[in-house]
Protein backbone atom coordinates (compact mmCIF):
# COMPACT_ATOMS: atom_id res chain seq x y z
CA UNK A 1 0.00 0.00 0.00
CA UNK A 2 2.91 2.37 1.01
CA UNK A 3 4.73 1.33 -2.12
CA UNK A 4 1.35 2.48 -4.19
CA UNK A 5 1.45 5.76 -2.92
CA UNK A 6 4.74 6.80 -3.65
CA UNK A 7 4.04 5.68 -6.94
CA UNK A 8 1.13 7.49 -7.58
CA UNK A 9 2.33 10.98 -6.16
CA UNK A 10 5.61 10.62 -8.39
CA UNK A 11 3.21 10.15 -10.95
CA UNK A 12 1.39 13.33 -10.10
CA UNK A 13 4.19 15.09 -9.55
CA UNK A 14 5.83 14.20 -12.87
CA UNK A 15 2.41 14.85 -14.55
CA UNK A 16 2.77 18.50 -13.40
CA UNK A 17 6.15 19.02 -14.38
CA UNK A 18 4.70 19.00 -17.96
CA UNK A 19 1.34 20.44 -17.98
CA UNK A 20 -0.69 23.02 -16.53
CA UNK A 21 -2.83 21.56 -13.51
CA UNK A 22 -6.64 22.34 -13.21
CA UNK A 23 -7.21 23.50 -10.37
CA UNK A 24 -10.40 24.99 -11.39
CA UNK A 25 -12.46 22.31 -9.23
CA UNK A 26 -9.96 21.93 -6.33
CA UNK A 27 -10.79 23.39 -2.88
CA UNK A 28 -8.28 23.97 -0.06
CA UNK A 29 -9.98 23.90 3.85
CA UNK A 30 -10.18 27.47 4.75
CA UNK A 31 -11.98 26.91 7.72
CA UNK A 32 -8.91 28.39 10.41
CA UNK A 33 -9.87 31.65 8.31
CA UNK A 34 -13.31 31.57 9.76
CA UNK A 35 -13.07 33.21 13.54
CA UNK A 36 -10.88 36.32 12.15
CA UNK A 37 -13.14 36.61 8.99
CA UNK A 38 -16.00 36.95 11.34
CA UNK A 39 -14.64 39.55 13.24
CA UNK A 40 -13.46 41.21 10.33
CA UNK A 41 -17.50 41.50 9.62
CA UNK A 42 -18.89 41.59 13.00
CA UNK A 43 -17.18 42.99 16.07
CA UNK A 44 -15.81 46.88 16.43
CA UNK A 45 -11.91 46.52 16.12
CA UNK A 46 -10.34 50.27 16.71
CA UNK A 47 -7.00 48.00 15.19
CA UNK A 48 -8.14 47.57 11.81
CA UNK A 49 -6.77 49.42 8.94
CA UNK A 50 -9.07 48.22 6.52
CA UNK A 51 -12.84 47.69 7.00
CA UNK A 52 -15.00 45.86 5.33
CA UNK A 53 -16.97 47.30 2.23
CA UNK A 54 -20.91 47.09 2.12
CA UNK A 55 -21.43 44.11 0.35
CA UNK A 56 -18.32 43.03 0.30
CA UNK A 57 -17.76 40.65 -2.23
CA UNK A 58 -15.64 37.23 -2.08
CA UNK A 59 -13.53 34.74 -3.70
CA UNK A 60 -15.38 31.35 -4.36
CA UNK A 61 -13.47 28.14 -2.23
CA UNK A 62 -11.77 26.60 -5.52
CA UNK A 63 -10.66 30.19 -6.57
CA UNK A 64 -7.14 29.03 -5.02
CA UNK A 65 -4.74 31.50 -7.01
CA UNK A 66 -6.72 34.54 -5.64
CA UNK A 67 -7.13 33.46 -2.23
CA UNK A 68 -2.95 32.18 -1.95
CA UNK A 69 -2.47 35.69 -3.81
CA UNK A 70 -4.49 37.72 -1.09
CA UNK A 71 -2.91 35.80 1.79
CA UNK A 72 0.52 37.27 0.27
CA UNK A 73 -0.71 40.78 0.17
CA UNK A 74 -1.74 40.23 3.57
CA UNK A 75 1.64 39.01 4.78
CA UNK A 76 4.32 40.74 6.94
CA UNK A 77 7.92 41.63 6.71
CA UNK A 78 8.67 39.31 9.25
CA UNK A 79 6.64 36.75 7.87
CA UNK A 80 3.42 36.20 10.14
CA UNK A 81 0.19 37.89 9.89
CA UNK A 82 -2.70 40.34 11.78
CA UNK A 83 -5.90 38.38 13.00
CA UNK A 84 -9.18 39.98 11.96
CA UNK A 85 -9.30 40.13 8.59
CA UNK A 86 -10.98 38.04 5.52
CA UNK A 87 -8.36 36.01 3.15
CA UNK A 88 -11.70 35.50 0.55
CA UNK A 89 -12.47 39.30 0.32
CA UNK A 90 -12.16 40.82 -3.35
CA UNK A 91 -10.57 43.51 -2.18
CA UNK A 92 -10.48 47.41 -3.94
CA UNK A 93 -7.31 49.08 -5.13
CA UNK A 94 -7.65 51.12 -1.83
CA UNK A 95 -7.40 48.37 0.68
CA UNK A 96 -4.95 46.97 -1.27
CA UNK A 97 -2.66 49.95 -0.97
CA UNK A 98 -3.49 50.45 2.70
CA UNK A 99 -2.29 46.53 3.34
CA UNK A 100 1.08 47.42 1.78
CA UNK A 101 1.69 50.19 3.49
CA UNK A 102 1.14 48.35 7.06
CA UNK A 103 3.59 45.39 5.89
CA UNK A 104 6.04 46.83 8.13
CA UNK A 105 3.71 47.00 11.15
CA UNK A 106 4.91 43.86 12.97
CA UNK A 107 1.16 43.63 14.82
CA UNK A 108 1.71 39.38 14.12
CA UNK A 109 -0.17 36.75 15.92
CA UNK A 110 -1.30 33.18 16.39
CA UNK A 111 -5.17 34.58 17.43
CA UNK A 112 -8.39 33.37 15.92
CA UNK A 113 -6.27 31.24 13.38
CA UNK A 114 -3.64 33.66 12.45
CA UNK A 115 -0.28 32.61 10.53
CA UNK A 116 -0.28 29.08 11.03
CA UNK A 117 -3.75 28.65 8.87
CA UNK A 118 -2.54 31.07 6.36
CA UNK A 119 1.30 29.61 5.92
CA UNK A 120 -0.75 26.02 5.95
CA UNK A 121 -2.86 27.27 3.23
CA UNK A 122 -0.12 28.46 0.97
CA UNK A 123 1.83 25.28 1.40
CA UNK A 124 -1.07 23.82 -0.24
CA UNK A 125 -1.37 25.97 -2.76
CA UNK A 126 2.20 25.73 -3.90
CA UNK A 127 1.39 22.15 -4.03
CA UNK A 128 -1.43 22.14 -6.17
CA UNK A 129 -0.44 25.17 -8.46
CA UNK A 130 3.43 25.40 -8.13
CA UNK A 131 3.79 28.73 -8.20
CA UNK A 132 7.22 29.63 -6.37
CA UNK A 133 5.35 32.59 -4.78
CA UNK A 134 3.51 30.47 -2.21
CA UNK A 135 5.99 28.22 -2.02
CA UNK A 136 8.47 31.15 -0.61
CA UNK A 137 5.52 32.78 1.64
CA UNK A 138 4.99 29.61 3.53
CA UNK A 139 8.84 29.13 4.35
CA UNK A 140 8.63 32.74 5.48
CA UNK A 141 5.51 31.70 7.48
CA UNK A 142 6.88 28.64 8.67
CA UNK A 143 10.22 30.62 9.92
CA UNK A 144 8.23 33.10 11.86
CA UNK A 145 6.27 30.52 13.57
CA UNK A 146 9.52 28.59 14.35
CA UNK A 147 10.99 31.92 15.86
CA UNK A 148 8.39 32.61 18.01
CA UNK A 149 8.62 29.57 19.88
CA UNK A 150 9.90 29.69 23.65
CA UNK A 151 13.13 27.48 24.61
CA UNK A 152 10.44 25.76 26.76
CA UNK A 153 8.38 25.29 23.99
CA UNK A 154 5.17 27.17 24.04
CA UNK A 155 3.79 29.65 22.12
CA UNK A 156 2.94 33.57 22.85
CA UNK A 157 -0.37 34.98 21.73
CA UNK A 158 1.63 37.78 19.65
CA UNK A 159 4.82 38.01 18.22
CA UNK A 160 7.01 39.57 18.62
CA UNK A 161 4.94 42.46 20.42
CA UNK A 162 4.77 40.37 24.07
CA UNK A 163 3.36 43.32 26.00
CA UNK A 164 0.47 42.12 28.42
CA UNK A 165 -1.21 38.74 28.25
CA UNK A 166 -0.22 38.85 24.84
CA UNK A 167 3.06 37.23 26.06
CA UNK A 168 1.18 34.20 28.18
CA UNK A 169 1.15 30.88 26.47
CA UNK A 170 -1.55 30.49 24.82
CA UNK A 171 -4.19 28.36 24.35
CA UNK A 172 -6.93 30.31 23.91
CA UNK A 173 -9.18 30.14 20.13
CA UNK A 174 -6.64 27.39 19.54
CA UNK A 175 -3.46 29.58 18.79
CA UNK A 176 -1.06 27.06 20.06
CA UNK A 177 -2.99 23.74 19.13
CA UNK A 178 -3.40 25.21 15.68
CA UNK A 179 0.54 25.46 15.58
CA UNK A 180 1.06 21.87 16.82
CA UNK A 181 -1.41 20.88 14.05
CA UNK A 182 0.34 22.30 11.14
CA UNK A 183 3.81 20.92 12.67
CA UNK A 184 2.31 17.62 13.07
CA UNK A 185 1.26 17.59 9.60
CA UNK A 186 5.16 18.33 8.26
CA UNK A 187 6.21 15.69 10.96
CA UNK A 188 3.44 13.06 9.30
CA UNK A 189 5.22 13.97 5.74
CA UNK A 190 1.88 14.86 4.46
CA UNK A 191 2.20 15.41 0.95
CA UNK A 192 1.94 19.61 0.28
CA UNK A 193 5.37 19.18 2.72
CA UNK A 194 7.08 17.16 -0.09
CA UNK A 195 9.72 20.49 -0.58
CA UNK A 196 10.73 20.38 2.65
CA UNK A 197 14.57 19.36 2.77
CA UNK A 198 16.02 17.40 5.46
CA UNK A 199 17.47 20.28 8.16
CA UNK A 200 13.85 22.05 7.67
CA UNK A 201 12.21 18.43 8.88
CA UNK A 202 14.42 18.80 11.46
CA UNK A 203 13.67 22.21 13.00
CA UNK A 204 10.25 21.19 12.61
CA UNK A 205 10.48 17.89 14.01
CA UNK A 206 12.41 19.24 17.04
CA UNK A 207 10.39 22.32 17.67
CA UNK A 208 7.42 19.72 17.85
CA UNK A 209 8.55 17.54 20.04
CA UNK A 210 9.40 20.71 22.76
CA UNK A 211 5.48 21.74 22.08
CA UNK A 212 4.57 18.44 23.54
CA UNK A 213 7.04 18.90 26.63
CA UNK A 214 5.46 22.09 27.09
CA UNK A 215 1.50 20.90 26.64
CA UNK A 216 2.21 18.17 29.14
CA UNK A 217 4.07 20.38 31.79
CA UNK A 218 1.36 23.31 31.53
CA UNK A 219 -0.97 20.70 32.91
CA UNK A 220 -2.73 21.78 36.15
CA UNK A 221 -1.81 19.82 39.57
CA UNK A 222 -5.00 21.40 41.77
CA UNK A 223 -6.23 20.25 44.81
CA UNK A 224 -4.07 17.14 44.63
CA UNK A 225 -4.75 15.63 41.17
CA UNK A 226 -3.57 16.33 37.57
CA UNK A 227 -6.90 18.06 35.82
CA UNK A 228 -6.83 20.20 32.60
CA UNK A 229 -5.44 23.62 31.19
CA UNK A 230 -5.87 27.35 31.24
CA UNK A 231 -6.34 29.79 28.54
CA UNK A 232 -3.00 30.72 28.91
CA UNK A 233 -0.20 29.49 31.16
CA UNK A 234 3.14 31.91 32.10
CA UNK A 235 5.67 31.80 29.88
CA UNK A 236 8.82 30.91 32.59
CA UNK A 237 6.61 29.19 35.42
CA UNK A 238 4.43 27.60 32.79
CA UNK A 239 1.70 28.37 36.00
CA UNK A 240 -2.57 29.15 35.17
CA UNK A 241 -2.11 33.11 33.99
CA UNK A 242 -5.39 35.62 33.41
CA UNK A 243 -5.85 36.81 30.22
CA UNK A 244 -8.68 39.92 29.51
CA UNK A 245 -10.16 40.65 32.87
CA UNK A 246 -12.74 38.76 32.47
CA UNK A 247 -10.61 35.90 31.52
CA UNK A 248 -9.28 34.70 35.08
CA UNK A 249 -6.59 31.85 36.09
CA UNK A 250 -8.93 28.77 35.85
CA UNK A 251 -9.12 25.77 34.72
CA UNK A 252 -10.59 25.61 31.42
CA UNK A 253 -12.43 23.25 29.41
CA UNK A 254 -12.96 24.88 26.34
CA UNK A 255 -9.65 24.95 25.28
CA UNK A 256 -8.43 21.72 26.90
CA UNK A 257 -10.86 19.57 25.06
CA UNK A 258 -9.03 21.09 22.22
CA UNK A 259 -5.36 20.23 23.55
CA UNK A 260 -6.57 16.67 24.45
CA UNK A 261 -8.44 15.78 21.13
CA UNK A 262 -4.62 16.43 19.87
CA UNK A 263 -2.84 14.80 22.65
CA UNK A 264 -4.92 11.66 21.23
CA UNK A 265 -4.35 11.71 17.40
CA UNK A 266 -0.55 11.23 18.35
CA UNK A 267 0.23 8.05 17.59
CA UNK A 268 2.14 5.51 19.65
CA UNK A 269 1.70 8.13 23.06
CA UNK A 270 4.08 7.34 25.89
CA UNK A 271 3.57 7.03 29.37
CA UNK A 272 3.59 10.86 30.26
CA UNK A 273 1.00 11.09 27.16
CA UNK A 274 -1.98 8.60 28.17
CA UNK A 275 -1.16 9.88 31.87
CA UNK A 276 -2.26 13.55 30.47
CA UNK A 277 -5.42 12.54 28.99
CA UNK A 278 -6.67 9.71 31.07
CA UNK A 279 -6.32 12.52 33.94
CA UNK A 280 -8.27 14.91 32.22
CA UNK A 281 -10.59 12.69 30.49
CA UNK A 282 -11.62 11.95 34.53
CA UNK A 283 -11.85 15.57 34.70
CA UNK A 284 -14.15 15.93 32.56
CA UNK A 285 -16.38 13.69 34.26
CA UNK A 286 -15.98 15.42 37.50
CA UNK A 287 -16.96 18.74 36.28
CA UNK A 288 -20.13 17.91 34.29
CA UNK A 289 -23.15 19.84 35.13
CA UNK A 290 -26.55 18.14 35.30
CA UNK A 291 -30.15 19.52 34.95
CA UNK A 292 -29.67 22.99 33.21
CA UNK A 293 -28.97 24.51 29.78
CA UNK A 294 -28.50 27.71 28.21
CA UNK A 295 -32.07 29.24 26.61
CA UNK A 296 -31.16 32.31 24.09
CA UNK A 297 -34.10 34.33 24.47
CA UNK A 298 -35.46 37.64 22.20
CA UNK A 299 -34.65 41.06 24.28
CA UNK A 300 -34.62 45.09 23.63
CA UNK A 301 -32.01 45.41 20.69
CA UNK A 302 -28.86 47.21 22.12
CA UNK A 303 -25.54 48.09 20.67
CA UNK A 304 -22.30 48.13 22.78
CA UNK A 305 -18.66 48.96 21.86
CA UNK A 306 -17.77 45.36 20.06
CA UNK A 307 -21.26 43.87 19.30
CA UNK A 308 -24.98 44.57 19.22
CA UNK A 309 -27.78 41.97 19.96
CA UNK A 310 -31.40 41.02 20.07
CA UNK A 311 -31.43 38.73 22.57
CA UNK A 312 -30.42 37.69 26.20
CA UNK A 313 -28.67 34.27 27.46
CA UNK A 314 -30.52 32.23 30.56
CA UNK A 315 -29.73 29.20 32.50
CA UNK A 316 -32.71 27.30 33.14
CA UNK A 317 -33.63 23.47 34.50
CA UNK A 318 -33.91 20.72 32.48
CA UNK A 319 -34.17 17.60 34.05
CA UNK A 320 -33.43 16.12 30.47
CA UNK A 321 -30.57 18.68 29.18
CA UNK A 322 -27.40 16.32 28.34
CA UNK A 323 -24.37 17.44 30.71
CA UNK A 324 -23.04 20.86 30.07
CA UNK A 325 -20.05 22.47 31.67
CA UNK A 326 -18.71 25.86 32.47
CA UNK A 327 -15.85 27.48 30.68
CA UNK A 328 -13.61 28.10 33.65
CA UNK A 329 -13.32 26.43 36.78
CA UNK A 330 -11.95 28.27 39.76
CA UNK A 331 -8.70 27.33 40.44
CA UNK A 332 -8.90 25.40 44.09
CA UNK A 333 -12.69 25.44 44.79
CA UNK A 334 -13.45 23.67 41.14
CA UNK A 335 -17.14 25.96 40.94
CA UNK A 336 -17.61 27.66 38.09
CA UNK A 337 -16.33 30.36 37.12
CA UNK A 338 -17.90 33.66 35.28
CA UNK A 339 -17.07 37.48 35.74
CA UNK A 340 -17.83 40.57 34.15
CA UNK A 341 -15.13 43.84 33.01
CA UNK A 342 -14.65 44.86 36.28
CA UNK A 343 -12.70 41.44 37.09
CA UNK A 344 -14.94 40.53 39.60
CA UNK A 345 -15.71 36.97 40.36
CA UNK A 346 -19.11 35.42 40.38
CA UNK A 347 -20.61 32.10 40.31
CA UNK A 348 -23.35 32.00 38.71
CA UNK A 349 -24.78 33.60 34.35
CA UNK A 350 -27.01 35.59 35.74
CA UNK A 351 -24.76 37.80 37.78
CA UNK A 352 -23.09 38.65 34.41
CA UNK A 353 -24.01 41.76 32.79
CA UNK A 354 -25.65 41.65 29.36
CA UNK A 355 -22.77 42.39 27.59
CA UNK A 356 -20.85 39.68 28.55
CA UNK A 357 -23.44 37.16 28.12
CA UNK A 358 -24.26 37.71 25.11
CA UNK A 359 -20.66 38.40 24.15
CA UNK A 360 -18.76 35.56 25.59
CA UNK A 361 -19.32 31.60 25.72
CA UNK A 362 -19.32 30.85 29.11
CA UNK A 363 -20.71 27.18 28.47
CA UNK A 364 -19.49 24.04 26.52
CA UNK A 365 -20.54 20.95 25.34
CA UNK A 366 -16.90 19.74 23.56
CA UNK A 367 -15.80 17.57 26.51
CA UNK A 368 -18.55 15.14 25.44
CA UNK A 369 -16.82 15.24 22.11
CA UNK A 370 -13.72 14.51 23.52
CA UNK A 371 -15.47 11.70 26.12
CA UNK A 372 -17.23 9.95 23.13
CA UNK A 373 -13.72 9.31 21.64
CA UNK A 374 -12.08 7.97 24.88
CA UNK A 375 -12.80 4.24 23.91
CA UNK A 376 -12.05 4.06 20.48
CA UNK A 377 -8.85 5.83 21.34
CA UNK A 378 -8.18 3.69 24.21
CA UNK A 379 -8.96 0.33 22.04
CA UNK A 380 -6.40 1.86 19.27
CA UNK A 381 -3.71 2.23 21.75
CA UNK A 382 -4.25 -1.22 23.75
CA UNK A 383 -4.93 0.63 26.95
CA UNK A 384 -7.68 -0.37 29.34
CA UNK A 385 -9.91 2.49 31.26
CA UNK A 386 -8.80 1.24 34.45
CA UNK A 387 -4.85 2.46 33.59
CA UNK A 388 -5.43 5.74 34.18
CA UNK A 389 -5.04 4.55 38.04
CA UNK A 390 -1.80 3.01 37.49
CA UNK A 391 -0.55 5.84 35.38
CA UNK A 392 -1.39 8.89 38.28
CA UNK A 393 0.50 6.42 40.61
CA UNK A 394 3.66 6.92 38.66
CA UNK A 395 2.88 10.34 37.89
Amino acid sequence: MKLRKVLLFALFFYSCSFAQFDSSNVEINISGFYDSARHWYDIYDQEKIITPLKDQPRYKRNDITSIADNILLFQKDNGGWAKNYDMLAILDDEQKEIIRSYKSVLNTTFDNGASFSQAEYLAKAYFITKNERYKTGFLNGLNFILSAQYPNGGWPQFYPDTNGYQRHITFNDGAMIGIMKLLQNIVNRNQEFFFLDTNQFQKVNTAFLKGIDCILKCQIYDNGKLTAWCQQHNKITLKPESARIYEMASICNMESADIVDFLMSLENPDVRIINSVNSALKWFEESKIFGIKVKTVQAEPIEYIYHSTNMDKVVVEDPSAPPIWARFYELGTHKPLFSNRDGIKVYSLDKVERERRTGYAWFTYLPQIILDKYENWLSKNNLKSTQYVFMLCMF
